[in-house]
């Protein structure tokens, strides 16, 4: 009689002790879970873009604007062609040419067995440096209407100039990446333009961003002048395919 009901007991705690552990198995889960669902991570979220930065709006007026007195010798354009290795024969593409100006130099430069593609988005520009050309008789100058996302250089080139243009191209990095697609081995870039912020009157873009740029474009700097103004705002920036 003892016996059978100390078992009994026995076994009642046993049952008593098996539910014990169950609700406090089933309390521990709980608590995991919900400790587990408050420290989950949120979702990734995607950056923001980083801000374009301003750039001025490309030039559309008279054509002529670019023919002031003195200008060759205040930009010393025979010594830009020499840092850039324009010589006799060699293929140019002069990057925003506007009305010619230093396409027409250039031309001269290198004679009848080179050329040089002047380009321009200006609808009006490969009219206007065609004409001139014809007068000056310029054979090698070949006009070239681009747009803001293609050059349309009809062939690797030898030197390029972007003749304080460069603030005014929307979407530099792949401009320029589409350009080194068209340098020869060993071509120079080079970029004449102010230290600006691209806003309203202040025509120009700080150096730092521009060798930013190219750096992500796939150039490599290999020299810089200040000659070309003697104000010392104009930079002179001398660029090559960083492979």
């Amino acid at each position: 009689m003892w016996h059978t009901r100390n078992t009994s007991v026995i076994a009642l705690h046993g049952v008593q002790r098996s539910m014990t552990l169950r609700r406090c198995f089933l309390a521990a889960a709980a608590a995991l879970s919900m400790s587990t669902c408050f420290v989950a991570p949120s979702p990734a979220q995607t950056p923001a873009a980083p801000p374009q930065r301003a750039t001025s709006t490309p030039y559309a007026g008279d054509l002529h604007v670019f023919e002031g007195p003195n200008r060759d010798q205040k930009l010393q354009i025979d010594r830009v062609m020499d840092i850039l290795h324009i010589q006799r024969d060699s293929v140019v593409a002069d990057i925003g040419a506007g009305g010619g100006w230093f396409s027409v130099r250039a031309a001269r430069r290198v004679g009848i067995g080179g050329a040089v593609y002047a380009e321009d988005i200006n609808q009006t520009a490969p009219k206007f440096i065609a004409d001139r050309a014809a007068k000056e008789h310029l054979p090698q100058v070949h006009p070239v209407l681009g747009t803001p996302d293609d050059l349309h250089l009809p062939a690797p080139v030898d030197a390029a100039l972007l003749l304080k243009m460069y603030h005014e191209i929307a979407h530099p990095v792949p401009l320029m990446q589409q350009l080194r697609g068209s340098l020869k081995p060993g071509a120079r870039v080079g970029i004449i333009d102010r230290n600006g912020n691209g806003s309203g009157t202040d025509h120009g873009v700080k150096q730092r961003v521009l060798e930013r740029e190219m750096q992500q474009a796939g150039y490599r700097e290999v020299e810089h002048y200040d000659f070309t103004k003697e104000d010392g705002e104009d930079y002179f920036l001398v660029f090559v395919a960083a492979n």
